[in-house]
């Protein structure tokens, strides 16, 4: 028993440092309503940011993948599990984001945390002299991409422009690779990619993107980050996941076919999994007509709507709201335990959102991870926003004992 006892005094270790995550069993579709372990509640902790992952149009497309394709695929692309509805999705995504590529081709993955291991280990492979140069706030999938390419990384501070044109300058790779996320899960700003890509012209280094939480949400098309900064360089490697904004899952990377080719040749995440069901690609190509067109921006001009009522109704004391203008929006409390009892009182009201605490954010910076969806009304937000002001003020209270 002794394996097993070190196992759970680990786990001891856990509780007392306010760590314990916990799962919760959601009973109804993923979206704003939702029923939890029977109960109903408000939820604003998904990355559902446009009200997709339920929409009727995108639901009946994938009982009609089904139909046509399966339940599976059957196999890893390479051998016979590429479908056509893998490769028209590929073909659209690349007509989608292109504008801002050259001789742009995408390759669509099971998941972005794999997109991501492609990607850094792919470029990285069989050129020794390889670095790369790492966001400090990026994505826990791009920093494992980054150990397990083996090759020397170094890391840049957050927004860190002026930093990382001095790494670069002084490196003596020949193959450089910078990395960032576009939206910082856990902040809600931007990296400054017009600086970023600027660098990487000026030294001879791809700029890899991970645009998460960018994609269907920034842009007046929903192009992503690439739109919202106007972006256009053949040294730009693009990801974007479609389990979030997309509403339905997986990922793609989208960048030069020379650099698609070589993920197809040598990406390990891609080469040696099965294929991801065809009827999720089918369904896909009806979200993506849904982002680019009418409704899509109807969505996310709603959503900066909710962006800027959240704001403009916070009160907060001791606690601190990042200024986010996008769908994710942090509120900085510090304390673990202090983190999780302000969600524990506002699921008590009805309300779900999360608590995220170290490691997934720097010690003494737990937070609320607020998200905010466009199927969410004003009348829910600003429930939401009363209801945090209310907790904040009794967790104050009694702090100072008063």
């Amino acid at each position: 028993m002794e394996l097993l006892d070190r196992l759970a005094s680990n786990l001891e270790g856990l509780r007392e440092q306010s760590l314990i995550r916990t799962r919760r069993t959601v009973e109804t579709p993923c979206g704003p309503r939702v029923t939890v372990d029977g109960r109903e509640l408000l939820a604003f902790c998904s990355n559902d940011y446009l009200g997709l992952a339920a929409h009727p149009a995108i639901t009946a497309a994938l009982r009609e993948g089904t139909e046509l394709y399966g339940a599976g695929s059957g196999a890893s692309h390479l051998i016979s599990g590429h479908s056509r509805a893998h490769a028209a999705l590929e073909e659209r995504l690349a007509d989608f984001v292109g504008p801002h590529l050259v001789d742009a081709r995408a390759l669509y993955f099971c998941t972005g945390y794999m997109a991501n291991l492609a990607v850094l280990t792919a470029l990285a492979a069989g050129d020794r002299n390889t670095e790369i140069f790492s966001e400090a706030l990026n994505h826990a999938s791009l920093i494992d991409g980054a150990r397990l390419a083996r090759t020397p990384v170094k890391v840049y501070p957050h927004a860190g422009v002026e930093a990382l044109d001095e790494l670069l300058g002084t490196s003596h790779a020949s193959n450089k690779i910078v990395v960032t996320d576009s939206v910082f899960s856990m902040d809600g700003n931007l990296a400054p990619l017009p600086e970023l890509l600027a660098l990487c012209e000026k030294h001879g280094a791809w700029l890899v993107v991970d645009d998460a939480h960018g994609f269907g949400t920034l842009g007046e098309n929903g192009r992503g980050a690439l739109e919202h900064f106007d972006l256009h360089s053949p040294y730009l490697v693009y990801m974007g996941t479609l389990g979030k904004a997309a509403g339905v899952g997986g990922a793609f990377v989208a960048a030069h076919a020379t650099v698609i080719e070589t993920l197809v040749q040598r990406a390990r995440p891609y080469i040696f999994t099965t294929a991801a069901p065809p009827a999720l690609a089918h369904a896909l190509l009806t979200s993506l007509d849904i982002i680019g067109g009418g409704e899509g921006r109807e969505r996310r001009t709603h959503l900066a709507g909710l962006v800027a009522q959240w704001h403009d109704g916070l009160r907060l004391q001791g606690w601190t709201a990042l200024p986010s203008q996008t769908a994710i929006q942090p509120v900085v409390i510090g304390a673990n335990e202090a983190t999780m009892d302000a969600a524990a009182a506002l699921y008590e009201r009805g309300i779900w959102v999360g608590g995220i605490r170290p490691p997934t954010v720097p010690a003494d910076s737990a937070r609320l991870r607020v998200t905010l969806s466009a199927g969410h009304t004003a009348a829910e937000v600003a429930r939401l926003v009363d209801s945090i002001n209310e907790v904040n003020a009794h967790m104050e209270r009694s702090r100072d004992g008063t």
